[in-house]
């Protein structure tokens, strides 16, 4: 099977601390994150066991912006990539390793108006509020069937 292999690697959990990012020359950015797993189960004595795993994250340019602009310590993220080892030498001569995930995906999870990234988005119930109307009749009153005359767009619907 030479040739079949694969490496990804898929993750979600909360960053641990705000993005690292680095700038350089040609408009490329580095972030790095630390993103907290948790994984929790009971002993056959009844014993809850918790653990946290830390994952180093590593993004580049507009995924890496994106990161910069948007995520703050304790954000949910989905993570997508592969897992990468690097090697360099210490001052003291020594080798030393990291390994990393690469990331070639993410999802913000955490909602906006949790993070404080933007302003909270109206909902629909202080939307009509403020209008006076039913969200649900204002959208079946805009969006008639194809063959129009429909007396289902009248109805009142749950939400």
């Amino acid at each position: 099977m030479a040739g079949s292999s694969l490496n990804k690697v898929m993750i979600i959990g909360n960053l641990g601390k705000d993005p690292e990012v680095k700038h350089f020359e040609g408009d490329v950015s580095v972030a790095r994150l630390a993103v907290a797993t948790d994984e929790s189960y009971k002993k056959k004595d009844g014993e809850l066991i918790e653990r946290t795993e830390w994952h180093n994250v590593v993004m580049w340019r507009g995924l890496s912006k994106v990161a910069e602009r948007y995520l703050k310590k304790g954000d949910k993220v989905y993570i997508e990539g592969r897992i990468r080892t690097r090697s360099w030498e210490a001052e003291n001569k020594e080798m030393r390793y990291i390994t990393e995930i690469e990331a070639l995906n993410m999802v913000m999870l955490t909602p906006k108006n949790a993070s404080g990234a933007a302003p909270p988005m109206p909902s629909p119930d202080s939307a009509s509020q403020s209008s006076g109307e039913n969200p649900a009749k204002k959208e079946a009153a805009t969006s008639s069937p194809a063959g129009g005359g429909n007396d289902e767009a009248e109805d009142d619907l749950p939400f």
